[in-house]
């Protein structure tokens, strides 16, 4: 590799500047170039480091005269400047992909359509009360190529997108998590599920003999997508539907992790201890746990960080009980299949805040939860036609709302005490929002002004 290679970065938010920054770390020569506007505390980064960057625009000269280029998962390849760079046949890399060319780091990877926050946050929560050296990155916390450049650890717990996995190639994860594939951004994938699903099967790419793939043996499409492929991994399966042999399991209301390792007890749990409560959460603990035995750690630390880990703000966050009615953000639910794991671990009598940029859902598969658990709907979004479409015959009352603040005064006046408010839009929030952080910070807000 040439010492002064010309590297072209694409977006300027947390992992492209990570990129960058690492990027001149190694010698490169870098440029940095987002089509919208760059924050204040990134431009400011650049500009310490040295590194040239444009905003609100894609110079195509600078960026079609680049040896590699980096991408930002969020910039699909319909994306004009994305069409020029592949015609040009320019290698486009993943942050994940270009740091880790520059660590030995024990790389975990946890990908899956719903909960991968939560086992990524669970798993660094494990391993860093353990007492190991661990990162966390990847689509939630600091850039992971930053950390490489400045922070080193022994062990990286990475989110990982399937945009990520879209630029990934010679990337590989020594344990590898597979939570669960179920219909998400399929315009990115031609609206093709098994398009979908090939990108997160691209999680265990690379892996050979002395590597781990822990995955959901109770979810279809992992199921049919195993049938195609040859795992050469040692590969733990979890399930809540049925009894394993290794792997880990749910049975009489207690879980069992068993690898049938030398020197190695099962570990066993009951799920009333767990932090995490429903029955998506039971999955998460138990990849998070398989993660942990693999790392040959004791059982009473698991159990402890198990039962003391506080979930991330914006998934089924509980933000206050206000006249005996719990108020819960789930901002981060922009499908409706978070909406339905939100629902599913709820008890009844739910006031239900839904709505936003709608991404072309089927509410159908919430119909049933509705009907059993739910009083009444405040919509959330400028146009929420399809929900009332969908729920109208399910629920007595369905309340248009333009604001979090209006949103939450009503659901308020809607529910009773013992009932519960819960933000779970199903939607993204760009309509009246800057993004799901905004709108549940702004419910929260709203929330505490009660």
């Amino acid at each position: 590799m040439q010492d002064k290679k010309y590297i072209v970065v694409l977006g300027a938010g947390e992992s492209g500047v990570g990129a960058a920054l690492l990027a001149k770390k190694q010698g490169y020569d870098v440029f940095v170039s987002d089509m919208g506007a760059i924050a204040e505390k990134y431009s400011k980064e650049l500009e310490e480091a040295n590194i040239s960057f444009e905003q609100n625009r894609h110079t195509e000269e600078k960026i079609l005269s680049a040896s590699e280029i980096i991408k930002s998962p969020g910039i699909p390849d319909k994306a004009p400047i994305i069409k020029k760079v592949l015609e040009k046949n320019i290698p486009i890399l993943s942050e994940i992909e270009f740091a880790g060319r520059y660590t030995d780091a024990k790389m975990i990877c946890i990908t899956g359509s719903n909960g991968k926050s939560t086992t990524t946050m669970l798993t660094y929560h494990i391993l860093k009360d353990a007492g190991l050296s661990v990162g966390l990155g990847g689509n939630i916390g600091k850039s992971f190529a930053k950390q490489v450049a400045f922070d080193e650890y022994d062990y990286y717990v990475l989110e990982i997108s399937s945009f990520m996995l879209d630029n990934m190639y010679n990337f590989k994860a020594d344990i590898a998590v597979l939570l669960n594939i179920t219909p998400d951004h399929l315009d990115r994938y031609d609206y093709k599920m098994a398009n979908y699903a090939d990108s997160k099967f691209r999680i265990i790419q690379n892996q050979g003999k002395d590597d781990v793939f822990i995955y959901c043996t109770d979810d279809t499409e992992i199921q049919s997508g195993l049938k195609s492929r040859h795992i050469t991994s040692q590969a733990y399966p979890f399930s809540i539907e049925k009894v394993l042999t290794e792997g880990a399991w749910l049975e009489d209301q207690q879980i069992t992790i068993n690898l049938n390792q030398k020197n190695q007890e099962p570990l066993t749990m009951s799920i009333t201890e767990l932090a995490l409560q429903g029955k998506h959460n039971i999955y998460n603990s138990m990849a998070s746990g398989i993660v942990a035995k693999v790392l040959e750690l004791r059982n009473e630390s698991i159990r402890d960080s198990m039962g003391s880990f506080n979930n991330i703000e914006h998934r089924l966050e509980h933000v206050a009980k206000i006249s005996g009615i719990d108020f819960i953000n789930d901002s981060k639910a922009t499908n409706v299949n978070s909406t339905w794991y939100a629902l599913e671990s709820m008890p009844a009598q739910v006031v239900l805040i839904l709505g936003g940029v709608d991404k072309g859902n089927d509410y159908g598969m919430l119909k049933d939860l509705v009907k059993n658990k739910v009083k009444g709907i405040v919509c959330l979004g400028k146009d929420n036609k399809r929900i009332h479409e969908a729920f109208e015959d399910d629920v007595e009352v369905i309340v248009n709302t333009f604001s979090a603040s209006e949103a939450v005064q009503i659901a308020y006046y809607m529910a009773k005490k013992g009932d519960t408010v819960l933000l779970s839009p199903a939607c993204a929030s760009f309509d009246l929002f800057k993004n799901y952080e905004d709108r549940g910070n702004q419910f929260k807000k709203a929330v505490m002004e009660l």
